[in-house]
């Protein structure tokens, strides 16, 4: 994990939003990847956007900040909210925090410092993960992960190429689901469809990635989009 967490933000109230920005600004070890204003679209967009964690107010039009978390796939929550009646059912939803309004820097500081050692104490561990697949119940070892892509028959599932070229479903997962449990040094998204490991890159450009994978034409190559493009770099980096 690098030495900053990235993080989103959502809160309905521009100037709420502003602030709080602010405050993350002045926080060392944080990186506001972006701020959003409606949960709608927070939901559509932090699907292909990587993050650690998101700072989320309760009160909203529409969908509160609760049922937003809910839909997050289990990606850490720090709620922000004027109210304290609702720090039970954000603690339900395993919440890092519950921070009360207004905030303050130094409060804001504390939350993050959990988000932080929370993350760390789950860093990459984990060898593999055990997933539901057409095949039953399975374990994948990171080591023989290769390239993972959306199924073209029904995009809850994910088409898994293994370093044997095998291929294996996965069953009714996200992407954000998935990179949640992957290392993040070594799995990146290129596109809304295509994650890939980092092993299997053997030369890219601006847009587009020839790994090492064969392919019926040769070696399999990939479009890297605008979205996914500074992620990618900077982990080639590393």
């Amino acid at each position: 994990m690098n030495t900053k967490l990235k993080c989103l933000l959502l809160d309905d109230e521009i100037p709420g939003l502003t602030y709080l920005k602010m405050l993350c600004q002045q926080i060392p070890n944080l990186e506001v990847v972006k701020a959003f204003n409606n949960p709608q679209i927070f939901l559509e967009e932090s699907s292909y956007i990587e993050f650690d964690f998101c700072i989320i107010d309760i009160e909203m039009p529409l969908m509160n900040g609760l049922q937003v978390a809910n839909l997050l796939n289990g990606k850490p929550v720090i709620f922000s909210t004027a109210y304290k009646n609702y720090a039970v059912e954000a603690f339900d939803l395993n919440a890092i925090d519950y921070i009360v309004k207004p905030i303050r820097k130094e409060r804001l500081q504390q939350a993050v410092d959990k988000a932080f050692a929370l993350l760390h104490s789950t860093k990459e561990v984990k060898e593999f993960i055990q997933i539901n697949s057409d095949k039953g119940k399975s374990i994948l070892f990171f080591e023989q992960l290769v390239y993972i892509k959306t199924s073209d028959v029904d995009s809850r599932d994910k088409i898994v190429q293994l370093s044997d070229r095998s291929t294996i479903t996965i069953k009714n997962k996200s992407f954000n689901a998935l990179l949640s449990e992957l290392p993040k040094k070594k799995f990146v998204r290129i596109n809304k469809k295509e994650i890939i490991s980092l092993k299997a890159v053997q030369f890219f450009s601006f847009d587009e990635i020839t790994t090492n994978i064969p392919s019926a034409n040769g070696n399999l190559k990939l479009n890297l989009s605008d979205s996914y493009r500074k992620d990618f770099i900077e982990k080639i980096k590393l």
